[in-house]
């Protein structure tokens, strides 16, 4: 039996997918589902425009097209494992400039989501830690604390990297521009309820989901 799995994490037969893939593609199909105009997606052409529009391009792994491209033969996880969709700037430069009026910024973000809920993420790259601790910081203090955010980051990502940090650290101390102790905002309370409603809330899909639509690949798994 062939692995279902090629070069760089593309399936080795067109439309057959392993479980991991199956499961990541349907998660993803599901955010697409909750895009409004989400369906655009298969207005690709390729033109590249979402490439040369972005400003980060240089410092991914993926470009915007590629990973439309991959989508299409059917591979998720390496688009998942890429940096692509955690340097991306959110500037909607892609999205304004694509002339099939396609939402890439959204489908970026879409992407991040099914990252989170997967757990899969890319090797060496650990920004998304950084991504969870800010969040974890807003939950608890309603604002963002620099000096915490950085000492745990460092102590899951690489501790010998904090200790650099400490010069620099000590310098915007003495300046007034580092708290060394974090304060909660006033409301804080409210603030997580509004927080826990929205993490509730789940808008419903623009079309009912297909019944086996993982099965195919690319444009053709898009109602």
């Amino acid at each position: 039996m062939p692995s279902a799995t090629g070069m760089a994490g593309l399936p080795a037969e067109p439309g057959v997918f392993g479980k991991t893939e199956r499961e990541l593609h349907e998660a993803f199909l599901t955010e697409v589902d909750r895009i409004p105009g989400g369906e655009r997606l298969r207005r690709c052409i390729q033109c590249g425009t979402c490439t040369g529009s972005c400003p980060v391009s240089y410092a991914m792994d993926l470009t915007p097209r590629e990973v439309v491209a991959y989508f299409r033969a059917g591979a998720i996880d390496p688009i998942l494992r890429s940096r692509t969709i955690w340097v991306c700037a959110s500037c909607y430069q892609c999205t304004t400039r694509c002339p099939a009026n396609i939402k890439i910024t959204e489908l970026l973000y879409a992407l991040k989501r099914v990252s989170y809920d997967k757990q899969v993420f890319p090797h060496r790259f650990p920004v998304y830690v950084l991504s969870e601790t800010f969040v974890q910081q807003i939950k608890k203090y309603g604002r963002n604390h620099e000096a915490e955010l950085l000492r745990k980051y460092f102590l899951r990502t690489g501790i010998r990297r904090l200790f650099k940090q400490v010069p620099l650290a000590s310098k915007l101390w003495q300046r007034g521009r580092i708290r060394l102790r974090p304060q909660r905002i006033k409301g804080i309370d409210g603030l997580r309820r509004i927080i826990a409603r929205a993490e509730q809330f789940d808008r419903p899909p623009m079309h009912e989901k297909e019944a086996g639509r993982t099965r195919e690949v690319g444009y053709e798994a898009i109602g």
